[in-house]
């Protein structure tokens, strides 16, 4: 799509007969496998492919699905990635490495593509749609040792607290972002995402020093944006607040955001935020009865008043002349 980071492809938009025939050369595009399915009569499936520059990440929803990968075909072809995935919906279990795993929801498993896989759908409900996002990168661009890594192949990881839950909540928000973002994203996104990813692996790992200062920097930027993102509503956040909670110093918080925001800082980034969730509300018909006072303190405005300069010097109009014009309805 022009304009846009990615590839939509739905399998609706195929003839019936050639659904199944269909997904299975999608997926043959990341590796080779063998597909089976007690749907593949009448099979569906959506998949969004974003390529940010070595790292390609794509989410994928499919009714449930086995896929084996076998030592021939390893052979056969070897892209020399780890592939992650993230599972939001369903449940899997997966042969790899020697070790079998399941997973639920929020859950993440590594796998290499130098080793034979079986991942299958689990769970009572046939026709329960299996929903996740899955990270594919060179093996090369990860910088832990080998011979770690190995260790984590197969095996259940939670998304649910720290870096994991860091990790999952921006490939979540990426794609929840896909239609959104430009081309000319892409090429720092794949950065954060693999930086992310390895700073994850690491605290795993115990192996933080192997990590590049860079990366490091990346990771804690990142979790910087998302603490302030959880905390928009305190009117008491402020650059001190953050820096304590991460336990740095005020001028390295300064610092650092700046050299990852693109000199944006602290401050400006609160206020977007707050403003941006606040334009969301007033823009709601669920909400249009709520006081414009009281959207101002959910997104941390204690003074009216300050909410309403503040929302003019960004935007040009009144947050009443803004509600009133994005809810109004033509006769």
């Amino acid at each position: 799509m022009n304009g846009m980071i990615g590839s939509v492809f739905r399998t609706a938009d195929v003839p019936a007969d050639n659904r199944f025939d269909y997904w299975w050369e999608l997926i043959g595009r990341t590796r080779s496998s063998e597909i089976i399915s007690a749907h593949a009569a009448d099979f569906w499936a959506e998949y969004r492919l974003m390529e940010l520059g070595p790292v390609a990440v794509w989410s994928a929803s499919f009714l449930p699905s086995r896929y084996r990968r076998s030592p021939r075909m390893v052979r056969q072809s070897d892209p020399e990635t780890y592939h992650l995935t993230l599972l939001l919906d369903g449940g899997l279990a997966l042969d790899h490495a020697g070790r079998t795993d399941t997973f639920g929801p929020r859950d993440l498993h590594l796998a290499d593509s130098s080793r034979p896989y079986d991942l299958r759908s689990t769970g009572d409900r046939e026709h329960h749609v299996v929903k996740g996002v899955a990270v594919d990168f060179p093996k090369a661009l990860l910088p832990l040792p080998p011979h770690l890594v190995r260790g984590l192949l197969g095996r259940g990881l939670s998304g649910r607290e720290g870096l994991g839950a860091l990790l999952t909540d921006f490939l979540v928000g990426l794609d929840r972002q896909a239609d959104t973002l430009q081309p000319s994203d892409a090429p720092r996104l794949g950065t954060v995402v693999l930086d992310l990813l390895s700073a994850w692996l690491a605290q795993v790992l115990d192996a933080e020093t192997a990590l590049s200062q860079e990366t490091r920097r990346v990771a804690t930027a990142e979790s910087i944006r998302a603490f302030i993102r959880q905390n928009l509503h305190d009117p008491e956040l402020s650059p001190p607040v953050i820096a304590a909670a991460h336990h740095i110093s005020l001028s390295y918080l300064h610092r650092i955001f700046q050299q990852q925001a693109q000199g944006e800082t602290v401050a400006a980034y609160i206020r977007s935020q707050r403003l941006e969730g606040a334009c969301r509300d007033l823009a709601s018909t669920s909400l249009r009865t709520t006081p414009i006072y009281a959207v101002a303190a959910r997104w941390g405005f204690l003074h009216a008043s300050d909410f309403t300069r503040t929302f003019r010097t960004a935007y040009g109009r009144s947050p009443k002349e803004y509600r009133l014009q994005a809810l109004y309805v033509p006769e």
